[in-house]
């Protein structure tokens, strides 16, 4: 019996078994590229620590093939931290369990409660020094926003930075992962608390005083991703200072 190609009714029986077909394709694929997808995310996580780290001529030395050597090479502990600055883990074993803290997923998630959220925080030896490297989450003009703060031994300064955008506008917001505006962060000696370990917010400003303690010099035409960056920082950092004033007494 000849199929009627033209009928209703093969149709629907066509764009079923099409749907049904390329349907298990992409989930085949999917389930298949997982564990591939998920290496890839692990690297691209150990090279934004690290740029918070290096500097951009020995991150220039660091792609896919040899981020995880680097990483172990400078990474030496980690710290997991509740938001009041108490710690849950810390040492070699607080170093896995920092690394596997999603904050950016914490940080969407609206189930989570701002007091749940986990404070993770790594802690690497270079040219004979230790230093803490923060991350940072949070939300831009158009998207989320997220960054690394790389605070020197006294456990005050602020002496590396990087910052990452999904979506900001080119040439205005998504200039925050530029050098120039993460150089305003790193060669002003900003710190993040005063000499008694309480936390000093930062105040991201266009009115050219960037100069002065605490304030940075914002990016001209993206203000709303600016301000972001300052509320992601100062509300991110409050934790982590609340640790080193204990550490310290």
């Amino acid at each position: 019996m000849a199929i009627n190609k033209e009928s209703n009714v093969y149709t629907i029986v066509f764009a079923t078994i099409m749907v049904v077909v390329v349907g298990g394709v992409l989930a085949f694929l999917s389930l298949s590229l997982k564990d591939k997808q998920e290496a890839n995310g692990r690297v691209k996580k150990k090279i934004e620590i690290l740029s918070a780290l290096l500097s951009a001529d020995e991150m220039s030395k660091i792609d896919r093939t040899n981020a995880e050597e680097k990483y172990e090479e400078y990474i030496k502990e980690g710290v997991l931290l509740t938001s009041t600055g108490t710690v849950v883990k810390e040492g070699v074993e607080g170093k896995e369990a920092a690394f596997g803290v999603d904050i950016k997923g914490e940080y969407k998630n609206k189930n989570i409660a701002v007091k749940d959220r986990q404070y993770p925080m790594f802690i690497a030896q270079k040219d004979g020094k230790t230093l803490y490297i923060i991350p940072v989450i949070g939300k831009g003009l158009w998207g989320p926003i997220w960054g690394n703060l790389c605070i020197s031994e006294d456990m005050r300064s602020i002496s590396g930075a990087s910052f990452g955008h999904q979506g900001e506008t080119p040439g205005l917001g998504a200039e925050i992962s530029q050098g120039f505006f993460v150089d305003r962060w790193t060669k002003a000696n900003e710190v993040i608390a005063d000499e008694s370990g309480e936390f000093v917010p930062f105040e991201i400003v266009k009115d050219g005083t960037g100069a002065n303690p605490n304030k940075i010099d914002g990016i001209t035409g993206g203000t709303i991703t600016s301000k972001g960056v300052e509320e992601m920082v100062n509300r991110c950092l409050v934790p982590y200072t609340v640790y080193f004033k204990t550490k310290k007494s």
